[in-house]
């Protein structure tokens, strides 16, 4: 029996994401959102992840008035969302009570898929996201961070995708942001998970080491239900692959998508168009379009990477690079196998950097490293040995518990500390994941608003109160 294949489109927010730091306004996006709405994508993933700090700190955007719009204009099409389970869209541990009330004000603002994952693959830290999601009626996928290493068997994610099915998850989504699937070893996962589990399973991998289109297609040959592409002028590099392409790879098989390759072409057309400008800007950096298999030998993530030779010229060291990437799966081992995504990669980033730096081994200490050993991420793939602990924390007794479970309530808390700028309900859930950022954000829409100076608006806001 033929199986269509279906297309989440990552265009409005991974691609940019990956290739322009999310600095793609509403306004580049408004005149093709009604094409975009035609071609019949399973989805369009258009919000969370970075988009909503950059909406606030560098565009100076409410992003939930960006979802709304966005909404309005794609009513036949649904909209997705990345969510960082307990951490939300921020970079901490929310309070229950807070996260509860993003997953229904994202609800009811336009988002119909929430994709929830968690940094450690640790499900108690995603079981009240998808209890949230689940009450508000969105279709809740959870997403299986993707890494390799000695405890990462085709086995461990079975296992994990059981306790994601178990949990109430409508879907699965193998989501490989380092690039480090490769094309059999992507055939064999996705078919152990459609043996193991009777759910959709969507795949989700970047470009950044050229096997990506190869990888998807192994995958759909295996299974997959949905795949993630991006629109070919903001596709490749870091971001995925070509929307077209695959498209156009699958047309007359089994596997057919459907879509017209005529109207996405058209809309081709308008993305080179933005293309050409964010590299005339200096936003696009087309170095960032090449294949790049560092990942693949040092099991390091592109933006890790980068990030890591970035700390070691500020302190002058770069000669030190090969020594710290060695250092890293060392680093990793110590600390429970977590898998490298945000914000776990730039945790243990920091500390092979800082070993190698002081020439002695956990010398010195980041507060987030040690408040990883301590447990207050949540649980590791693989436990830390009880004398490395100690060394690290001390006495200190570790979590074992889930970490959200030793918060307290905060959302009336958050309501009265913001709530001289407040407008709409939803700038609470701004203001607890991002408190100066947007601070500063209402301060400016107060000055615009009122006809005001940024340093009078305090002032305004008195006089007109909201």
């Amino acid at each position: 029996m033929p199986k269509k294949i279906q297309i989440t489109e990552l265009v409005l927010r991974d691609a940019q994401q990956s290739l322009i730091a999310t600095r793609m306004p509403l306004s580049d996006m408004l005149p093709i959102l009604p094409k975009l709405d035609q071609v019949g994508f399973y989805s369009l993933e258009c919000w969370g992840g970075a988009t909503f700090d950059a909406c606030l700190r560098f565009l100076n955007e409410d992003p939930w008035e960006r979802l709304r719009v966005l909404r309005k204009n794609c009513p036949n099409t649904k909209l997705q969302m990345l969510f960082r389970g307990q951490n939300m869209l921020g970079y901490r541990h929310y309070a229950d009570d807070v996260l509860e009330y993003f997953v229904q004000k994202s609800v009811a603002n336009g988002i119909d898929i929430i994709r929830i994952f968690d940094a450690l693959n640790d499900i108690k830290n995603l079981q009240t996201a998808i209890h949230a999601a689940k009450h508000e009626g969105a279709h809740v996928q959870v997403a299986i961070s993707y890494t390799t290493g000695p405890v990462f068997t085709t086995d461990y994610y079975v296992e994990y995708a059981k306790r994601i099915r178990d949990a109430g998850a409508d879907s699965i989504c193998i989501k490989d942001m380092a690039a480090l699937l490769t094309p059999y070893k992507t055939q064999e996962l996705v078919a152990a998970l459609k043996k193991a589990v009777d759910l959709p399973i969507q795949l989700h991998t970047h470009y950044t080491s050229g096997l990506a289109s190869m990888c998807l297609l192994k995958g759909i040959e295996a299974g997959a239900d949905v795949i993630d592409t991006a629109m070919s002028p903001l596709a490749l590099g870091t971001s995925h692959a070509p929307t077209e392409s695959m498209v156009a790879a699958l047309q007359g098989t089994e596997y057919d998508t459907g879509l017209d390759l005529k109207l996405l072409n058209e809309i081709r057309e308008y993305f080179m168009g933005l293309r050409k400008k964010y590299i005339e800007s200096g936003l696009l950096d087309q170095s960032m379009l090449a294949t790049n298999t560092k990942a693949l030998v040092y099991q390091v993530p592109g933006g890790m990477l980068s990030n890591l030779l970035s700390q070691l010229k500020q302190a002058g060291k770069a000669d030190l690079l090969e020594e710290v990437l060695q250092e890293v799966p060392r680093v990793r081992k110590d600390a429970g196998y977590p898998p490298l995504v945000t914000p776990t990669s730039q945790i243990v980033g920091t500390q092979a950097v800082f070993n190698i730096i002081t020439g002695e081994r956990y010398k010195m200490c980041t507060n987030e490293f040690k408040d990883l050993v301590a447990g207050k991420y949540g649980t590791t793939p693989m436990p830390i040995d009880p004398e490395f602990r100690k060394k690290i924390i001390g006495d200190q007794e570790p979590i074992t518990c889930r970490p959200a479970d030793l918060l307290k309530p905060e959302l009336e808390d958050l309501r009265k500390e913001c709530a001289e700028w407040t407008e709409q309900d939803e700038d609470v859930l701004s203001y607890a994941m991002f408190p100066k950022v947007a601070t500063d954000f209402f301060k400016k829409r107060a000055a615009q608003k009122y006809g005001v100076d940024a340093k009078h608006a305090d002032a305004a806001a008195q006089i007109h109160p909201v």
